[in-house]
């Protein structure tokens, strides 16, 4: 997850068309202590929107080419980089020119001239609203991020695959697109636990995700299926390459001694591999996949463990 930290130096957009304002109001607003740089009209300012930072902005009303009305309502339609807060200022004060500003998006309406102390504590004001939006926006994001974690592994959990991996498969059939997935089950598990005791269980499960994740790529993903069972699904690869990726990581764990509080234990996993690697095949449903990668790793166990059993999906 990105981190939306509240910024310490906070960088205003002043967008105005005629360059003594803009001077005139840039030189006020570092003195106040801001970080501050200019736009000649509301298309610049979203340009320059685009291209940066910013937690607040000032805007003149009437400019060329995008008027502020315009920016305001296009930046409201469009924000994807956290919330910016808007100043709208004018000469105009009439209640339906305040009021059409504020529908078009702006937070709040400053009529020229300007009062300096006044303008910095409508500031002030916007600062407290930025830091809330983005703490709140930070919570919701670590809401989502827990809501979908193993919280022991740190792998997604069941939820996660029982959402995303439909999504996949259909994804697959609307583009042509391959899929596999890899289904894996440490072996000897409850040995393991009897003999050295839940935390070192634990510790094991996590160092397990953690070979898994190590041994994958960056557009593939690890979800834990139940106990010490885990899937992984291979987005756009075919049953071919998702067995060597299979077994690559069968070799890879099964040579890396697992080693905590002064224990050393070989530990090992037996794979099962589905999926397609042309069209889609009838019947391809997260069911169907999930079966076919557990009746392999069934198989792999009841051929002695430590193995990659492939069972294509057809």
């Amino acid at each position: 997850m990105t981190e939306l930290a509240t910024p310490p130096d906070w960088r205003i957009l002043l967008v105005d068309d005629e360059p003594t304002q803009r001077l005139i109001m840039a030189r006020l607003l570092k003195r106040a202590g801001y970080d501050v740089e200019t736009a000649s009209n509301g298309k610049e300012a979203l340009e320059k929107i685009e291209a940066g930072d910013f937690q607040l902005m000032i805007t003149d009303w009437e400019m060329p080419e995008m008027d502020g009305i315009a920016l305001c309502s296009a930046l409201r339609s469009s924000q994807t980089k956290g919330y910016i807060y808007t100043i709208l200022l004018t000469a105009r004060d009439a209640i339906e020119h305040v009021v059409t500003g504020l529908q078009a998006g702006a937070d709040d309406y400053l009529t020229k001239p300007v009062v300096e102390p006044e303008l910095i504590a409508r500031l002030s004001t916007g600062k407290r609203i930025v830091t809330l939006e983005r703490s709140l926006r930070n919570a919701n994001e670590e809401n989502r991020r827990l809501s979908i974690t193993d919280p022991l592994t740190g792998a997604y959990n069941r939820r996660y695959l029982m959402e995303q991996l439909p999504r996949e498969i259909e994804r697959g059939a609307r583009y042509g697109r391959q899929l596999s997935v890899i289904m894996c089950d440490v072996d000897h598990f409850k040995k393991i636990n009897d003999t050295y005791g839940h935390l070192v269980g634990d510790e094991v499960l996590k160092w397990f995700v953690q070979q898994l994740n190590d041994g994958v790529r960056a557009c593939d993903w690890v979800a834990r299926y139940g106990g010490e069972e885990f899937v992984i699904v291979l987005p756009e690869t075919g049953v071919a390459n998702a067995a060597t990726a299979a077994e690559h990581l069968r070799e890879q764990i099964s040579k890396t001694p697992f080693e905590s509080g002064g224990n050393r234990l070989t530990v090992t996993a037996s794979f099962g591999v589905s999926g397609w690697s042309g069209n889609v095949p009838v019947g391809a449903t997260l069911d169907a996949l999930i079966a076919k990668c557990d009746a392999g790793v069934y198989a792999s166990k009841a051929a002695g463990r430590n193995r990659v059993t492939v069972e294509p999906l057809s």
